[in-house]
């Protein structure tokens, strides 16, 4: 793309998904508020202008989605689908699935989540060269999903091989979506029977327990199909984005093995290079709202009926709410990144994604202090709302 020519940014470009950052930096300059003519939506990049829309459920509604086909695709949305919904019922049903979900519950899931990484990562310790997303940051948050849920560990790779399967897209495509695609609850329904014969400490028998209030103000337990929304909702939104943290991590400590090695020498700044690879390589890179009313945007009216691309990656790197965004630094505090929302949608998933990538890279680094990436063999893949690797073959040593 020349830099003298107007800005263009096009989610299914393969070419600026390598690298989107300079398209975005022109964006927040030349263009805040952003027109796609070819897919007929709008983008805003400024940090100020993100947080507006995030806060603004009314004008920037997640009821059609928050990815830009499923939007397009104007499929009917399943309740309790939480990421597709608005206040009221959006309150109504996090508010019952933070009661489940609560700190302690993941907390208590560490010495799971690292006796797993141990186990993963010890088969790997007398192999030269192995591909780290399929050999480990692929199975991680899956099986963590399925210990939150209290489904048997042999049966857990075949369920993230389904999920997985959900999300693919081929490069440069646009997601194919339909409701059996969306929702494809099949994949867990004979745990809730089984489960409710056998009950547990885990959050599947909590949401068979659980009580609540309805949109009609009646007292009841969730049915069983809202039971399953609820936990298809939950594996597919924490499987992919934890599992590319995982090789966001890997990958910036590769290009910055100073840094890397400050970790191994001090694990407490651990937490905090989490955070700034959540701020500098977010995995959701874009999110999507669809315009409920007429609103005036850089002077410009964007119509009711709009789709509307927000762009977490360029809020993150916005020169306006960041020192020198552009430069990776564990040591940086990253307190306003944008990464998992704002507002009424800010995902309940955080603290486990966080749990995840810290247990993670504490474990590699623990074996591996240090690697390096084959380029060659690595691949890149992104969708209108993710990016992250495919492929990442390491070399240890």
């Amino acid at each position: 793309m020349s830099r003298s020519g107007p800005v263009y940014w096009d989610p299914f470009d393969r070419d600026i998904a390598g690298d989107p950052y300079p398209v975005y930096q022109r964006l927040r300059a030349e263009a805040p508020l952003y027109y796609n003519d070819r897919h007929d939506f709008y983008a805003l990049s400024r940090h100020e202008d993100i947080d507006r829309c995030l806060t603004d459920w009314k004008t920037f509604s997640s009821a059609r989605g928050p990815i830009l086909e499923i939007i397009k695709a104007n499929v009917e949305i399943p309740p309790g689908t939480l990421l597709m919904e608005d206040p009221p019922a959006h309150d109504i049903h996090r508010a019952l699935l933070a009661r489940v979900f609560t700190p302690r519950r993941v907390t208590s899931l560490e010495p799971q989540v690292r006796d797993f990484c141990r186990r993963s990562l010890d088969r790997l310790v007398d192999v030269d060269s192995f591909d780290l997303m399929a050999e480990f940051a692929n199975e991680v948050p899956m099986r963590v999903i399925g210990m939150l849920l209290g489904i048997p560990e042999s049966d857990q790779p075949a369920i993230r091989e389904r999920a997985d399967a959900k999300l693919r897209t081929e490069p440069g495509q646009q997601m194919k979506v339909s409701q059996q695609a969306l929702m494809d609850s099949d994949l867990f329904a004979e745990y809730i029977d089984w489960r409710a014969e056998h009950p547990s400490d885990d959050l599947m028998t909590e949401l068979l327990r659980a009580e609540f209030e309805d949109e009609a103000g009646e007292t009841r337990t969730l049915t069983c199909e809202e039971i399953l929304t609820y936990i298809t909702v939950l594996a597919g939104a924490g499987q992919e984005t934890t599992a590319r943290l995982i090789g966001w991590l890997t990958v910036l400590l590769a290009r910055y093995p100073d840094q890397r090695a400050q970790l191994v020498g001090d694990p407490r700044l651990i937490p905090n290079a989490v955070e700034e690879t959540l701020r500098f390589e977010p995995t959701g890179h874009a999110i999507a709202r669809y315009v409920t009313t007429d609103v005036q945007l850089h002077g410009r009216t964007v119509p009711a009926g709009s789709a509307m691309m927000l762009l977490i990656a360029s809020a993150n790197r916005d020169e306006n709410s960041w020192s020198d965004p552009d430069r990776f630094d564990v040591h940086r505090r990253t307190g306003h990144l944008r990464t998992f929302g704002l507002g009424t949608h800010y995902c309940l998933g955080a603290a486990l994604a966080r749990l995840e990538g810290r247990v993670a890279l504490e474990e590699i680094l623990r074996r591996f202090p240090r690697w390096d990436v084959d380029w060659e063999n690595s691949a890149l893949s992104s969708t209108s709302t993710m990016r992250g690797w495919e492929t990442l073959p390491i070399t240890v040593g």
